[in-house]
């Protein structure tokens, strides 16, 4: 009877036990399922908010002057981006697209009268032509004008509006409007009177810039790109870093322009396919396929070599810069000649030391574009301190000089009296 009992109580305890053991599974089950689907929802969420990303790769010309006329383009058609309300291009969503950016819109009549009937060309890009315009409130802008047979130039529209609608920096060309009317597409830019810093390292018709000039146009430049991969939120990658894409204003500060091939720095586990200007592409870039913002560095980092040297990236630069890191004083040899005479050595080769850092093969050990502007704005700070030092002890061998001036004039006032008496 005994035995019997603890059979029972046993029994009970197992019954028990696998009840509650079952019990636990389920519960679990059910919040392992509601997890999946919340991690589902958020993923789909995600993906519909990115940015659309270019499918194909185009050489970009600046807003306001004429590319390098030798120029090529890297061309890789990749898959399709994850569908989005702005993936699609048609006049529904076009009208959405450009509404939601704040931007002003204009009307067709608009540009038209402001560029007299379009007869006030700046240049011809890749995206269509560029004119000047004055509006009716008298301001001078760019008008860049979408080709009517341009297919990439359409998502390069919709890529500007909808970054440059939220993106405002000094050092960024500033998006002031748009047009949408008569199937034409149009995007209406400050006007920056100087053109492109490649018109003003490579041709003949304008004059050579100082030392100083360079030195600030790369501190603006740093600035620029520090905004988009910091201070943008999220995170910007440009994609297309070139002279021809660097505008200057009436005081030859610099800006970045042409955003037609930027993406936001948003994973969605994809490859963005290979894009950019030969000659400024990260070469990890070209054989891993993936872009990120030391690939931004790498492009800075020729600009820069630019700066110092006047080469263009397809004029063999790289292979200058090489040779010339054999040695200490190498950079000397390939300085741009039109500096012989107002430089200090020592800063030049400063530049070209923050250039080599941001042409490491090793995409890690590049530095971020916050080390590399505070690294030329010391730079330009060390240059600005010797200056004052110069133009102090300047001033102190002046003083000297009247003060002898005076002893003089006041021994020979002595003398007259003397004579006199």
């Amino acid at each position: 009877m005994v035995q019997k009992a603890d059979l029972v109580i046993i029994g009970v305890c197992v019954g028990v036990a696998v009840g509650i053991f079952l019990a636990s599974l389920v519960f679990f089950g059910i919040r392992w399922y509601k997890r999946r689907a919340h991690l589902r929802k958020c993923a789909i969420d995600h993906g519909a908010s990115t940015l659309p990303i270019r499918q194909n790769g185009v050489d970009t010309s600046n807003v306001l002057s004429e590319s390098f006329p030798n120029s090529v383009t890297v061309k890789v058609v990749t898959y399709p981006a994850k569908s989005s309300p702005l993936s699609k291009w048609n006049k529904n969503n076009k009208e959405q697209l450009v509404s939601a950016s704040g931007l002003p819109r204009y009307s067709y009549k608009d540009i038209q009268k402001a560029t007299k009937n379009f007869t006030t060309i700046l240049g011809q890009g890749s995206f269509g032509p560029v004119y000047k315009a004055t509006m009716p409130a008298g301001e001078v802008v760019a008008v860049k004008a979408l080709a009517a047979d341009s297919k990439q130039g359409e998502t390069e529209f919709q890529t500007e509006v909808s970054l440059l609608g939220r993106l405002h920096h000094r050092n960024l060309v500033n998006l002031v409007g748009y047009c949408v009317d008569k199937g034409q597409r149009m995007l209406i830019y400050e006007y920056m009177s100087n053109g492109s810093l490649a018109s003003f390292l490579y041709s003949e018709e304008k004059r050579a810039l100082n030392w100083e000039e360079r030195l600030q146009i790369a501190l603006d430049i740093s600035h620029g790109i520090e905004y988009l991969h910091d201070g943008a939120v999220p995170p910007v990658i440009h994609r297309d870093l070139k002279s021809a894409n660097i505008l200057l204003d009436h005081l030859m500060r610099a800006k970045v322009a042409d955003f037609g091939l930027s993406k936001e720095e948003v994973f969605d586990g994809r490859n963005s396919g290979l894009k950019g200007t030969y000659g400024y592409i990260d070469p990890v870039y070209i054989s891993t396929n993936k872009f990120t913002m030391k690939s931004d560095i790498y492009s800075f980092g020729i600009i820069l070599f630019e700066l110092i040297t006047a080469i263009h990236p397809q004029q063999n630069l790289i292979e200058y810069v090489n040779l010339a890191a054999m040695s200490s004083d190498g950079i000397d040899e390939i300085l741009d000649k039109e500096l012989v005479g107002e430089y200090d050595p020592e800063d030049v080769r400063s530049l070209a030391r923050i250039a080599n850092r941001c042409l490491h093969k090793t995409p890690r050990k590049r530095p971020s574009i916050g080390e590399v502007s505070q690294a030329i704005a010391r730079l330009k700070q060390r240059r600005l301190v010797r200056e004052d030092s110069t133009m102090s002890f300047a001033s102190e061998e002046f003083s000297e000089v009247v003060g002898r001036i005076e002893l003089q004039q006041n021994q020979l006032k002595k003398m007259t009296s003397i004579a006199e008496s």
